[in-house]
């Protein structure tokens, strides 16, 4: 398998460093490990939405850590980016009630719609198709994250609808 390294510019500002000596902060001093998962959130929302290693190594920094630990979460979880990634990243639950209500095909569907294959980003970086596991709605399949928000009860009009609406800008992604 290759693997491509992306360069990724590292921009750890005042405003972001005061968050994450707050968050660092629920934690007792020998337990600063504890507080990798939500350094990792605003380290990544504060850089275009992807880790790259450098930025990963100095997270590990910053939280006195050996770096291993920190690819170790990064690589596991498939809410942190190792990549850049689409700006709209449509996250297709692959679990089994969303496959029994018909994700595969609206995943299909919304691929060929956007001339990409799973886990591909468009040409102009705006969209990206994947697959996660649960999201835990169960009872509004065929479901995907679109940013924090759950797009529920999916359909290829829906699907349609969604594309266009990242399109023209409508579309909140954060509730930040």
């Amino acid at each position: 398998m290759e693997h491509t390294h992306y360069k990724q510019e590292i921009n750890i500002t005042d405003a972001l460093m005061t968050r994450i000596n707050e968050l660092i902060s629920h934690y007792p001093e020998d337990k600063i490990k504890s507080a990798l998962l939500p350094v990792l959130h605003e380290v990544q929302d504060a850089h275009d939405n992807w880790l790259s290693i450098e930025l990963q190594n100095k997270v590990a920094e910053i939280l006195k850590i050996k770096p291993i630990e920190v690819y170790e979460v990064v690589t596991f979880y498939t809410m942190f980016n190792q990549r850049p990634i689409g700006k709209y990243m449509f996250e297709f639950c692959q679990t089994s009630p969303c496959c029994l209500n018909g994700v595969e095909d609206l995943m299909d569907y919304t691929c060929s719609k956007l001339g990409v294959k799973i886990g591909e980003p468009t040409s102009d970086g705006l969209f990206e198709v994947r697959g996660v596991e649960c999201l835990g709605a169960c009872g509004y399949a065929p479901m995907m994250q679109l940013g924090d928000f759950y797009k529920e009860h999916l359909n290829k009009e829906k699907v349609d609808q969604l594309i266009a609406d990242c399109k023209d800008n409508k579309i909140v992604l954060h509730d930040k």
